[in-house]
């Protein structure tokens, strides 16, 4: 390792030490500071630990190339941040209704009917801090011990451990590149028992930009309806970021799928709302009400500032409006100049992202290589430490998603970072050529 990164791993390494022999210190005496099983079985998001790892670099002054965080480069519009401020100076910074302000969970269900085909009351809508906060809650809603949630790989992080922290027992079913990372019915079908309670899609989907194809889910929801008690919680958190000729479907919008799906969306992707964390559940009246009874009792209601800042995020227009399409159209010319840079790079396989603003590109015909001065590249997570190390390039390695052949590029940046990247990227793949066969 270059001695500036040594110098902070170490650094973290030994933060995590001190903890350690503290918990341990304190359990000989009288107090028992163990943590609970449940805790200590949770894994840490990968993905936040790339990023925060790379922002201490960064501040320490290594130049390094940021392609980790899920997070957009754009500012929030100009019109939805005045929202927010104008809410500080008029005073409304108390605490809002626990569901959410009538005012936009009114506007929510207007954009899902006229944008969605997807018809809710107010009372069908539970407003959350975040989208992540919105998908916990629908799986500790409905799955009991011992329930099986149904996850397509690659995945986000955070649905694997939302499921194991409801006690539920994820089940992961692998998806192919050659296929888009689509899920293939007949594996869902092959998958499914009496302990099935929950199905997770995500389209576009986190880490691979795959969006299904309406007739894909339809597939998939003739399988659903033959099992009574598996749900679907569909996250659409991507759903404006997407890119022609492909369009995006509700999960709910299918036939006989209405009840059976909690739709998840939020405000930090499309309009660029990371820090404010504001996010929404649409679904039927009686589990959306058992998320408000847990939200009740773990953080209350969102932000009132933030949730006004949504309500005029919502007023941008269709699908954002010009804001938002002018974001997707950078977006678009970024994964464009990536596919087209990476995929002429000898043994790498990409599936072109349709959506969201990731690439996840299988970097496995370079696994078993030597590299000088680093080591063994045995794996995802051996590669991505390489290009941190030896390139200053923060990635994501796939085995945080459920795929270990593949590593994610976040292009939420600009097309000089990303050109840097690449040029970074080809670099540090060419001395290892010599040592595969591709």
């Amino acid at each position: 390792m270059s001695s500036r990164i040594c110098a902070v791993t170490k650094s973290n390494e030994a933060e995590t030490l001190s903890s350690s022999s503290s918990s341990s210190s304190s359990s000989s005496s009288s107090v028992d500071m163990s943590l609970s099983p449940r805790v200590q079985s949770l894994k840490p998001s990968k993905t936040m630990a790339v990023t925060d790892l790379a922002a201490t670099l960064a501040q320490s002054g290594v130049p390094i190339i940021r392609l980790a965080a899920g997070e957009p480069d754009f500012d929030t519009p100009k019109v939805v941040a005045e929202a927010g401020i104008n809410a500080i100076r008029e005073g409304f910074t108390r605490y809002s209704l626990n569901t959410g302000i009538t005012e936009l969970r009114e506007a929510i269900c207007r954009k899902l009917k006229e944008e969605n085909g997807l018809s809710y009351a107010p009372d069908q809508i539970l407003v959350s801090n975040g989208a992540k906060q919105s998908i916990f809650q629908a799986v500790l809603a409905v799955c009991s011990p011992g329930d099986e949630v149904i996850i397509p790989a690659p995945y986000w992080v955070s649905y694997t451990e939302q499921a194991r922290l409801a006690d539920a027992t994820p089940v992961i079913i692998p998806t192919k590149i050659s296929d888009n990372f689509l899920l293939d019915p007949k594996d869902l079908e092959s998958k499914l028992t009496e302990k099935s309670r929950l199905l997770i899609l995500c389209s576009p989907s986190n880490p691979t930009g795959s969006v299904y194809p309406k007739s894909l889910l339809e597939e998939i929801a003739r399988i659903i309806a033959k099992h009574p008690r598996l749900m679907v919680i569909s996250d659409e958190i991507y759903e404006h970021i997407i890119y022609a000729p492909a369009t995006h479907t509700s999960f709910a919008s299918l036939p006989d799928m209405y009840e059976r799906t909690m739709t998840i969306n939020g405000f930090s992707k499309a309009f660029a709302m990371t820090g404010w964390r504001l996010g929404y559940l649409a679904g039927p009246k009686h589990i959306v009400a058992a998320c408000s009874k847990l939200q009740g009792q773990v953080t209350s209601g969102a932000s009132s500032i933030s949730q006004k800042a949504g309500v005029a995020a919502l007023g941008l227009g269709k699908a954002g409006g010009e804001t938002v399409a002018e974001m997707v159209k950078a977006y678009r010319e970024r994964r464009d100049f990536l596919v087209k840079s990476l995929g002429a790079i000898e043994g790498v396989k990409i599936s072109e992202p349709q959506g969201a603003f990731y690439l996840f590109i299988d970097f496995s015909a370079y696994y078993g290589s030597e590299a000088e001065g680093f080591g063994l590249i045995s794996d995802s997570s051996s590669l991505a430490l390489y290009f941190l190390d030896k390139f200053q390039v923060a990635m994501v390695p796939g085995d945080a998603f459920g795929d270990d052949s593949c590593i994610r590029i976040s292009y939420a940046t600009s097309l000089d970072v990303l050109r840097a990247a690449v040029e970074k990227i080809t670099k540090a793949l060419k001395p290892l050529r010599a040592t595969i066969s591709v």
